[in-house]
């Protein structure tokens, strides 16, 4: 697929592009949020997804609301940097989005699952990834039955679903960095220092 974007003077190559993964209920979107609002001029990225829109949800923030078919035909305009099918539905992250901001020099940010990783890595090697861990099990699966969303039956696959993911994140091979969210301040900011850190690398090549 050839690359019709316009050259701005402005242009760098100092953009960063940051994977960050956790099971359900481990807090990554707060850390992610965090994350995103600490660095100025970073940016996250929304997915496209075939799931339907709820009364919450707000077109374009939180994601991109597409119908299969439209899904089908970004697929074959390969469209998508990742996309994969959760429970169903199908979430893809836009390639040209993608590389439009990181050609602008800014921090852009993924919160996709392990294998959305997985594929973001075999595209963007430089990716930078980390995965939010749980303090254990138990930690994890009270957490998804304190939020009071979904029934038990919804929680343990959940909970099975969370098992399967920590398992591959640990031998994958593909993360950069592995956060224990025991409590939410300190993992905040030791995202934070991991991802400056890397970010300073980057710039001192």
């Amino acid at each position: 697929m050839s690359d019709t974007r316009k050259t701005l003077p402005t242009d760098t190559s100092d953009g960063m592009l940051l994977v960050i993964s956790g099971p359900s209920g481990v807090g990554k979107t707060t850390i992610t949020r965090a994350v995103e609002r600490t660095f100025p001029g970073s940016v996250f990225s929304v997915s496209v997804t075939t799931r339907p829109k709820t009364a919450a949800d707000v077109d374009g923030v939180d994601y991109r609301f597409v119908t299969d078919s439209q899904f089908d035909t970004m697929i074959a305009q390969d469209a998508f940097l990742e996309w994969a099918s959760v429970f169903g539905k199908r979430y893809g992250t836009p390639r040209a989005w993608v590389d439009e901001h990181l050609a602008r020099g800014r921090l852009v940010i993924l919160e996709i699952d392990v294998q959305g990783a997985i594929n973001v890595k075999r595209h963007k090697p430089d990716a930078f990834a980390i995965f939010v861990l749980p303090p254990s099990e138990e930690v994890l699966l009270e957490r998804l039955r304190s939020r009071k969303r979904e029934a038990e039956d919804v929680i343990q696959r959940r909970f099975a679903e969370a098992r399967r993911e920590i398992a591959q994140a640990e031998t994958c091979g593909i993360y950069d960095a592995f956060i224990v969210n025991r409590d939410l301040d300190q993992a905040i900011s030791q995202a934070v220092k991991v991802v400056r850190d890397a970010s300073v690398r980057r710039k001192a090549r």
